[in-house]
């Protein structure tokens, strides 16, 4: 392969799962209306408005990316593989606390219900990484999951933990489901947390135990003592201590048929936080508020610590961090989620002042407080951020693996209702996270197909998209300084103003006949703010606008990011 680009070929093991792979009822167009429970009933027709059921659709497959793909696999160069057909497109988000967090309040259930009925297909309960979490709370919100897992049978409830990574941010860590769930999050928590372990300054042996954690992880699956395992990195940029050679040390920890860390945060949760007072927080969007610290990585500018429309930094930058990791070919995917702690203009606190975490591993259960909060910053999981992804079936297995495989679109707002996006050649195709292996000099078309908002939102609109941008960079190969943070030849290549505002728009680029390795991802916007983006006019010339402190509502700047596609000529 030209140009250094990297084959990773691994492929990853199912271990003959006997999962949930049926539809849930809600999808399963061939069960009557009168035959579903009432909260069943309410989510299809909250499908049936917003278009994701409907006439002319097959059951479950209203948002299919046909083209060839690797189903099962964290590879690039694989993911052209024989398999075509269309996809489960499951809303979901990976980002969630509890009573079993030390700055949480919610149940279990009050999670699952609430994303449950704001569409959410998968979620999972992420609560702190800490001494007494490690002790007792890993063990004791198990068996509230598992009764959300049978009250809820249409979303899919992992558990996982927030890792504090050592030397570094926060990650999501999950696993499948399974008789080991609890013990092997309970021993990875115990042995290679850095809030557990007094690991948290950015030091070399932190930095390796943080690799020691994903190594032992993929151990877990190697042995089959559990069936998969993911990490994502959690606003990345928040506090700037996640550098660019330990996200990439984190990526190439293991090898690709157990590939762990897969990606991070492209928008953080607590979007509410930068409503202003009196009516908000009157803080940032994200609660990206902070400066440089003894941690910090000393290359990354100021403006990196705050959000661009609501984006993280190094999401929103063209030409930025994920795109120069993008640039060597390998995968790294971009995900958005509520980070759901305390849920903005809600009611609820926490239960009376019994609730002793330190003793009992979880908060007591929330209670009324007699007024409307409007002080907190999160939103209920699917209320304003989607991780939708590109799955075989409904179940657990699959929603991993369409992670792992990057089939993946971000969306704030329910700016656009779905995406389908593929990369041609001849009768050849791809849709998000896939190769697409060509002849030297091949021609080749970007189609992309939008279903634009088909009913309003959680803040009472319709929003509409006004905008969507074809970015297209070069891959380079791996880059001799792993702190590198920039690449020069990402850029905007094609703007399309989209002249319509219901129903769906086909959006046709053509890269031409390519003779180098490039890969190419979309970004959409309501087009109400806009900015010369941190590369310049001849990069990015009206990207996300710098999110102010104290003064960012979210709803009046709504944006869509989708994972990107490769072309690999030989």
């Amino acid at each position: 392969m030209s140009h250094g680009h990297r084959h990773d070929h691994g492929h990853h093991h199912h271990h003959g799962s006997t999962e949930v792979s049926s539809l849930p009822p809600a999808l399963d167009m061939s069960v009557p209306d009168e035959e579903l429970t009432p909260s069943q009933l309410s989510r299809r027709s909250m499908l049936r408005r917003t278009g994701l059921l409907g006439a002319g659709l097959a059951a479950g497959n209203a948002l299919s990316g046909a083209g060839e793909a690797a189903a099962s696999t964290g590879s690039l160069a694989a993911a052209h593989g024989s398999r075509s057909g269309g996809y489960l497109w499951l809303a979901g988000d990976h980002h969630i606390h509890t009573q079993y967090s030390n700055d949480g309040k919610y149940r279990v259930v009050d999670q699952v219900r609430h994303g449950a009925r704001y569409g959410m297909d998968w979620l999972v309960i992420t609560d702190h990484g800490n001494a007494t979490h490690a002790r007792i709370g890993v063990e004791k919100v198990n068996p509230d999951i598992r009764e959300a897992r049978a009250a809820y049978e249409g979303t899919l409830v992992f558990q996982g933990l927030e890792w504090n990574v050592p030397a570094a941010e926060h990650g999501t860590v999950f696993v499948h489901p399974g008789k080991n769930e609890v013990s092997v999050l309970k021993q990875f928590e115990t042995d290679y947390d850095g809030a557990v372990k007094g690991a948290t300054a950015s030091t070399l042996a932190n930095e390796a135990l943080a690799i020691a954690g994903l190594t032992f992880l993929a151990d877990q699956v190697r042995r089959r003592k559990v069936k998969d395992a993911l990490m994502l990195a959690n606003h990345p940029a928040r506090k700037g201590i996640d550098s660019p050679h330990e996200m990439r040390a984190w990526r190439d920890a293991t090898d690709p048929g157990h590939r762990i860390a897969v990606g991070m945060e492209g928008a953080p949760g607590h979007q509410a936080a930068g409503i202003a007072a009196p009516l908000g927080m009157g803080r940032a969007r994200g609660i990206y508020d902070n400066n440089p610290s003894a941690n910090s990585f000393p290359g990354y500018p100021l403006e990196s610590y705050r959000t661009w429309g609501g984006f993280d930094w190094m999401t929103s930058t063209v030409g930025g961090l994920w795109d120069s990791l993008l640039a060597e070919g390998k995968p790294w995917w971009i995900t958005a989620n509520s980070d759901s702690h305390h849920v903005y203009a809600d009611t609820a606190v926490r239960g009376g002042p019994d609730s002793d975490y330190t003793a009992n591993g979880k908060h007591t259960d929330p209670v009324y407080g007699g007024k409307i909060d409007l002080t907190e910053g999160d939103y209920w999981p699917g209320y304003y951020s989607r991780t939708h992804v590109g799955a075989t079936s409904f179940s657990y297995q699959a929603v991993m693996d369409g992670i792992r495989a990057g089939r993946i679109w971000v969306d704030h707002g329910r700016l656009i209702s779905g995406l389908n996006a593929q990369l041609r050649s001849g009768s050849r195709a791809v849709t998000l996270g896939g190769a697409l292996h060509v002849r030297r000099g091949s021609k080749v078309d970007l189609v992309v197909d939008i279903s634009l908002a088909n009913g309003p939102n959680w803040a009472g609109f319709v929003p509409t998209l006004a905008r969507m941008d074809v970015i297209q960079g070069d891959v380079t190969g791996p880059v001799s300084d792993k702190d590198a943070f920039t690449t020069p030849d990402t850029k905007v290549v094609k703007s399309f103003e989209v002249n319509k505002s219901t129903g769906t728009v086909r959006l046709t680029y053509s890269l031409g006949h390519v003779d180098k390795p490039v890969y190419v991802r979309l970004r959409g916007t309501d087009g109400n703010r806009t900015a010369v983006g941190p590369m310049g006019a001849a990069v990015d010339p009206a990207g996300p606008a710098l999110d102010v402190v104290g003064d960012a509502d979210p709803w009046l700047d709504l944006w869509f990011y989708s994972n990107p596609m490769w072309v690999l000529p030989s």
